[in-house]
């Protein structure tokens, strides 16, 4: 059970690692300087130009925006799904006004289901899976819109186009599920692990001669990079919270019939 937690939650472990390990960082250089043995041929080294300590850190930055723009991608993709699955479902609601009585109501009440259904699996989502529940619920809804009586009723031209709101409704929700799976990718965190720690590395050295100032500059730099990269890795999920996306839009996309959705049988 621990495993599946830390599985579900992984992002939240990297972002205590990489707080925790660049406060190491600081208090080991820290160290080295004031209290090892090598202190002295530490001080040996002054003379780098400050200047230099711009080209890593510009190479850390530049490595810390493209990950962060991944994340950052990655809930844009995911509102978007939301909002396309929403006006898919009020696309399908409008369409299906063509549709004559019983048959209307009947499918009406296949979208409110696959609505409320489709925001319920928020809970799944959170702990990256997906809900069976939502799957029966979207072949329902895909059986009633290419059952025969629909074609007779709206017309093959409304049924071509209902086909297609499904489809991309499908499509969508799928997106949904394959970024919730999203995982933090080791290899990337792991090269930015070791280009901030050569940034404190430089800033040290650059200071080499004043271990106070040297001191003082390091941790001033871990305290802008590593909540920066805790937040970027806290994001890594679209679906968890600190700022999860809200399935509110597919819920305001269905009104319900009568006062209260219609069950979503499929049409004999």
């Amino acid at each position: 059970m621990n495993l599946q937690v830390l599985h579900t939650y992984d992002q939240f472990a990297y972002a205590l690692v990489a707080m925790m390990g660049t406060f190491a960082a600081v208090l080991a250089i820290n160290w080295l300087m004031h209290q090892s043995s090598c202190k002295q041929w530490l001080r040996s080294l002054r003379g780098v130009a400050p200047p230099f300590i711009n080209i890593i850190g510009v190479l850390f930055g530049l490595m810390l925006a493209f990950i962060s723009n991944d994340t950052w991608i990655a809930h844009d993709k995911a509102i978007n799904a939301v909002y396309r699955e929403a006006d898919s479902l009020r696309s399908l609601r409008v369409l299906a006004g063509q549709v004559g009585e019983p048959l209307r109501s009947g499918l009406r009440g296949a979208l409110d289901t696959y609505a409320h259904s489709s925001a319920a699996e928020w809970r799944d989502l959170a702990k990256r899976k997906s809900s069976k529940q939502t799957d029966n619920d979207a072949d329902a809804l895909l059986m009633w819109v290419v059952s025969p009586a629909v074609a007779e009723t709206a017309g093959p031209n409304v049924q071509a186009l209902m086909l297609k709101k499904v489809a991309d409704l499908r499509d969508d929700r799928s997106l949904r599920i394959g970024l919730s799976q999203m995982h933090v990718n080791p290899l990337k965190w792991l090269g930015m692990a070791f280009m901030g720690m050569l940034t404190l590395l430089s800033i040290a050295v650059v200071h080499i001669d004043n271990p106070r100032a040297a001191l003082v500059s390091i941790t001033l730099f871990a305290l802008a990079a590593a909540p920066t990269a805790a937040i970027v890795l806290i994001e890594g999920n679209p679906f968890q919270q600190p700022t999860s996306v809200s399935p509110q839009p597919i819920l305001q996309a269905s009104q319900t019939v009568n006062g209260s959705p219609a069950p979503g049988r499929s049409p004999g």
